[in-house]
C-alpha cells in the first residue's frame, strides 16, 4: 500500500470532464468532501450506489442538492 504526502502552497482549481459512469462518479463524490467549497457535478447517474455514497457523505456533514438538468445546461 502507498502513502501520499501532499504539501500545499499552490491552490488547485479548474474543471475536469469525465464520463457519467458509476466508476467515475463515486471517487469524485468522495473527493468533493476535501474541497471545502461548492463542487458541481453534472451527468451523475441516478443509481443506488450514488445515492448511498451521498448519504454516507452527508453523515460526514456534506450538504448536497440534486437539480434536474435544464435545457441549455
Amino acid at each position: 500500500m502507498y502513502n501520499y504526502i501532499i504539501k500545499g502552497g499552490t491552490k488547485l482549481s479548474g474543471e475536469v470532464d469525465v464520463a457519467g459512469s458509476k466508476n467515475a462518479t463515486l471517487p469524485i463524490l468522495a473527493a468533493t468532501i476535501l474541497n471545502g467549497k461548492v463542487s458541481k457535478l453534472y451527468n451523475v447517474p441516478d443509481i443506488s450506489d450514488v445515492k448511498i455514497t451521498i448519504k454516507i457523505l452527508e453523515s460526514l456533514r456534506m450538504q448536497s442538492e440534486k437539480r434536474q438538468k435544464e435545457i441549455g445546461d
